[in-house]
């Protein structure tokens, strides 16, 4: 009988994750023989699970809030990605059991970029990055390894933390406060939110963004509502711009191909498929 492959997403909360959605998308479109699960591992039981997982008949994990840090003392190895990030998203769990640890959302934020501005380059111009927390990280990490920016402008309510990211990542990395964003965006060639301001149910992201250039590409990361404001007022000002949605799906394709053997596509159908279920 064919053994069925397993994987799934490990948080607390974790009924709001729409990572069983596309993955099982994708198992189904591919015609496999597996399943993506949701495990809600309250704190106190998170250590006794990732023991477990080794044992279990399991390919591998997202990681979701609250243990992207946390998760990092189960992994018998990282690869670099995580190591930049300080953070692990994906485990694959190898044919001797060993637990590998990567980031794939330095590869989701940039893949979703390149997928729509294949020949961008900065051109020597600074790109302006807003947050300092988690995916800003990964932001920065993109635009530092994979699209050679040099000059970076971060944007931030709390100073420190913006400057810990600064002198953790290295490179010219300017720290500066939210407040200063609207008189320092004339020169910038990309403008990206990379903080949950904006999305559905969190606070919103009030910047005035009059000063851009009309070439300079606005990106916010954020993909529910799929238009943010900051989108809506970019479009409106005639300046090109990337959503959040395909960040999402992008970053899942490296642990579908680790877990179930196949490289997944993202395609539109996948993406109305995606925002059907957001949308419920």
């Amino acid at each position: 009988m064919k053994k069925k492959l397993s994987a799934g997403v490990v948080g607390w909360p974790v009924k709001h994750s729409i990572s069983p959605v596309l993955h099982r998308f994708w198992l189904e479109t591919n015609k496999l023989y597996g399943d993506y699960a949701l495990f809600s591992v309250m704190p106190n039981n998170f250590n006794a699970f990732m023991k477990s997982l080794p044992h279990k008949n399991i390919r591998g994990l997202n990681i979701t809030l609250p243990y992207k840090q946390e998760v990092l003392k189960f992994c018998d190895s990282i690869d670099d990605a995580a190591t930049r990030a300080g953070a692990v998203n994906t485990i694959v769990v190898n044919h001797d059991r060993k637990l590998l640890g990567t980031n794939t959302d330095i590869y989701g934020f940039v893949q979703n970029f390149k997928s729509q501005y294949p020949q961008w380059s900065p051109n020597s111009s600074p790109v302006a990055v807003i947050g300092s927390g988690g995916a800003a990280r990964a932001v920065v990490i993109g635009l530092q390894d994979y699209l050679n920016v040099k000059n970076i402008k971060l944007f931030n309510r709390s100073k420190n933390r913006a400057l810990s990211l600064a002198e953790d990542l290295g490179g010219f990395i300017t720290v500066l406060d939210l407040d200063q964003l609207s008189s320092e965006l004339s020169d910038v060639s990309m403008l990206i939110n990379a903080t949950n301001l904006g999305m559905s149910g969190q606070n919103k992201l009030n910047i005035d963004i009059t000063n851009l250039s009309q070439e300079c590409i606005v990106y916010d990361i954020v993909y529910s509502p799929l238009e943010t404001r900051l989108l809506e007022a970019a479009r409106s000002q005639g300046n090109p711009t990337v959503d959040g949605l395909g960040m999402l799906l992008y970053q899942a394709q490296p642990g579908f191909e680790c877990w179930f053997g196949i490289k997944p596509t993202v395609t539109d159908s996948l993406k109305e498929h995606v925002l059907s279920a957001l949308a419920k």
